[in-house]
C-alpha cells in the first residue's frame, strides 16, 4: 500500500511549530502515494520500527491510504489496428506514469538524487562510506565519474536493500543522467 499525506500532515509540515519527531516528519515528506513501507524503512533501524511509525501516523490522522479511483468510462473505440497498438502500449505507460520525470537531464539533478540516496541509505548504517560518497559526488565533473560513483552506491544498496531496490534506483539514475558526456555548467 502507498500512503499519502492528509491535510493535517500538510499543516504539520508547513507550520512553524513541530509536534512530530524528525523521522516522522521525514516519513510524511516521503509519503506521496507512490512510496511504500519498503521505501520508508531506511529511515528507521528496522522494518518493524518503520511499520510502527507508519501505523502511528495513520492512527493519528497524518496519513491515509487513498481511495481507489473509479474505473474511467471507455471512450469510443478507435479503429481496430489503432486499438491493438494503443492497448499494447498502455501497460508500459501505466507502469511508468507514477514515476514520470519531465525535468531536463543533467549532472546536477543526478548529483542531487545521489546525495539524497547517500543521506537516506548510508549515513546511519555506514557514516564513513557516506562521507566518501559525498566527497566523490562533490568532485564529479562528468558523466563517467557520476556513473562510477552511482555504481559504487548501488552495489551497497543491493547488499543492504536488495537487487530490486538497486535496480529501481539504477533506472531512475539513467533517466536523470545526460545522454552524452558533458561537464557541469
Amino acid at each position: 500500500m502507498f500512503p499519502t499525506k492528509t491535510d493535517k500532515a500538510r499543516d504539520e509540515l508547513q507550520s512553524g511549530q513541530r509536534t512530530l519527531s524528525q523521522r516522522e516528519r521525514a516519513l510524511l515528506l516521503m509519503a506521496d502515494g507512490r512510496r511504500s513501507l519498503t521505501d520508508f524503512s531506511p529511515l528507521f533501524a528496522n522494518r518493524s520500527e518503520a511499520e510502527q511509525a507508519l501505523q502511528a501516523l495513520m492512527s493519528r490522522g497524518y496519513l491515509h491510504y487513498p481511495q481507489a479511483a473509479p474505473a474511467p468510462t471507455p471512450a469510443l473505440a478507435p479503429t481496430a489496428p489503432a486499438a491493438a497498438m494503443d492497448s499494447a502500449a498502455e501497460p508500459a505507460q501505466a507502469a511508468t506514469a507514477a514515476d514520470h520525470f519531465d525535468g531536463k537531464r543533467s549532472l546536477a539533478t543526478t548529483r542531487m538524487f545521489l546525495f539524497d540516496i547517500c543521506e537516506r541509505m548510508f549515513v546511519r548504517r555506514d557514516p564513513r562510506f557516506a562521507m566518501q560518497m559525498r566527497d566523490a559526488l562533490r568532485e564529479a565533473r562528468d558523466r563517467d565519474a557520476m556513473l562510477t560513483i552511482a555504481a559504487l552506491m548501488l552495489s551497497e544498496v543491493e547488499k543492504s536493500a536488495g537487487a530490486e531496490r538497486a535496480e529501481s534506483l539504477r533506472e531512475r539514475i539513467e533517466r536523470l543522467l545526460p545522454l552524452s558526456a558533458e561537464t557541469v555548467h
